[in-house]
């Protein structure tokens, strides 16, 4: 006989088929007249009520159905006459895959903390926070790629291991074959790379925007989704060494239409959650943030405010606000003046754009102005800055300009350049950190919460 999800159980009416279900015990109550087991598979935040008749199984069996405990169940499903479903399985066969020591199985018991659950991130899915958390982020990703596939963006693959800084950040997790314990060097005594796997200095890559600018400069409009790494020695709730990164980039898109499609962009996702992910959402409401629902709706009801980095420089010192850090003209914004600028001022998302180009990546294209570069960042209630993305800078002496001006090696990135010879076009961009998009949709603080198995400084284990 087929088995079934328990999603696809509690959809089923009460006809009295015989069914198969499989998952994890959460609980086992009962007496010696009846035994009722919560099972739950992961495929909802809803457990499935197992009735078991104890004269009808071996005693020594029942013993080892314990919370944790992985089981096999055939049963007739029926009509439920206790609340809040309508469905519950009258076993008739209990088979036991797993079982899981009560004595010290770690989820025993119920209101664990974040943090100890992050200590066993190989188990927390099984907990109701975590399989929401993860049924929304499959969510998230397979609405992704369902919105640039329908606006005709192409999937590109870009590398991980690169011999460029697209952030010129330099915090790069090196790759090599080299023995560490025979570095060979050169005559000058540095680490000679040219006797390495691929005869250069390579890293983990912190973006695919470069390599996806030659791919919209082909094929027009692509994006691309998966990991990035950073080796920033970090341990704040905001800073992963292996996160993931959404990157859209389009031919023929100026500023105006790189801030349209971010806002489509973002409304979009989260009313597929809204839609589709309506049950974890209201327990990620009810659990962790009360405030979260509400939010979600706030974004996609309201237009998002375009407001020019030096008026919002302006708004933020006429605020009479004392904020933990001062903000005058040049200077990068902080959470606590984007939120203000959101919560406070304006009461809807902002895309702050036009800033000094001294804070921004070599490749924005620079405004007339020649202060500042036509770069913008969309800026959300609660979390900040959740979109960071420009036009790029198409005239090639201009580009090769800045990027002598920053001590930038131009023998890294001359392909990059070359593109500014070569058909040059103006494209623009973004990028999603999608831990950081998680953060906003479930409600959580901490980014090692949205992410099946957070990479952090000291922290590699599973």
């Amino acid at each position: 006989m087929k088995h079934l999800t328990i999603a696809e159980l509690l959809r089923r009416p009460a006809s009295g088929e015989e069914v198969v279900v499989k998952g994890w015990v959460r609980t086992k109550r009962g007496n010696k007249n009846v035994t009722f087991i919560a099972l739950n598979d992961g495929s909802c935040l809803a457990n499935i009520q197992i009735v078991a008749d104890p004269s009808a199984f071996d005693e020594e069996l029942l013993k080892r159905v314990t919370t944790g405990a992985c089981l096999r169940v055939d049963g007739r499903l029926v009509a439920s006459p206790g609340s809040g479903q309508g469905v519950e399985v009258q076993a008739s066969k209990i088979e036991v895959y797993g079982t899981a020591d009560p004595e010290s199985y770690p989820l025993q018991k119920k209101g664990h903390s974040l943090e100890f659950l992050r200590d066993i991130a190989y188990l927390r899915p099984r907990t109701n926070t975590f399989g929401a958390i993860l049924r929304i982020r499959h969510a998230m990703a397979y609405a992704i790629h369902t919105y640039f596939h329908e606006r005709g963006f192409y999937y590109l693959h870009t590398p991980l291991i690169t011999g460029s800084d697209a952030e010129g950040a330099g915090a790069m997790f090196r790759v090599t074959t080299l023995d560490m314990n025979n570095v060979p060097r050169t005559d000058e005594g540095k680490v000679d790379y040219s006797q390495d796997f691929f005869g250069k200095s390579c890293n983990l890559t912190v973006s695919g925007q470069l390599e996806g600018e030659l791919g919209a400069l082909s094929l027009g409009r692509i994006y691309t989704f998966g990991p990035t790494f950073r080796a920033e020695n970090s341990n704040t709730p905001r800073h992963l060494a292996e996160f993931w990164m959404i990157e859209p980039e389009a031919a023929f898109y100026e500023l105006e239409d790189d801030m349209e499609l971010a806002e489509d962009f973002l409304k979009y996702l989260i009313n597929y959650a809204l839609e589709h992910c309506a049950e974890d959402l209201e327990f990620m409401n009810k659990m962790w943030d009360n405030e979260l629902l509400e939010r979600l709706h706030f974004v996609v009801e309201h237009d998002f405010k375009r407001l020019d980095y030096t008026e919002a420089i302006d708004i933020l010192k006429a605020s009479g606000r004392k904020f933990e850090f001062p903000c005058d003209w040049g200077c990068d914004l902080q959470s606590e003046h984007e939120r203000y600028l959101v919560e406070e001022h304006f009461k809807r998302p902002v895309i702050l754009i036009n800033y000094p180009k001294e804070i921004k990546a070599f490749y924005m294209k620079q405004n007339d102005d020649g202060r500042t570069v036509r770069a913008m960042d969309v800026l959300f209630p609660k979390i900040g800055e959740i979109i960071g993305g420009s036009e790029r800078e198409t005239d090639y002496g201009k580009l090769s300009a800045r990027v002598e001006e920053l001590g930038i090696n131009k023998a890294d990135i001359w392909w990059y350049l070359d593109t500014r010879r070569w058909g040059s076009a103006p494209h623009s961009g973004f990028g999603l950190g999608f831990e950081r998009l998680l953060l906003f949709v479930t409600g959580m603080t901490n980014i090692r919460d949205v992410i099946p198995f957070p990479r952090t400084p000291k922290n590699a284990e599973f």
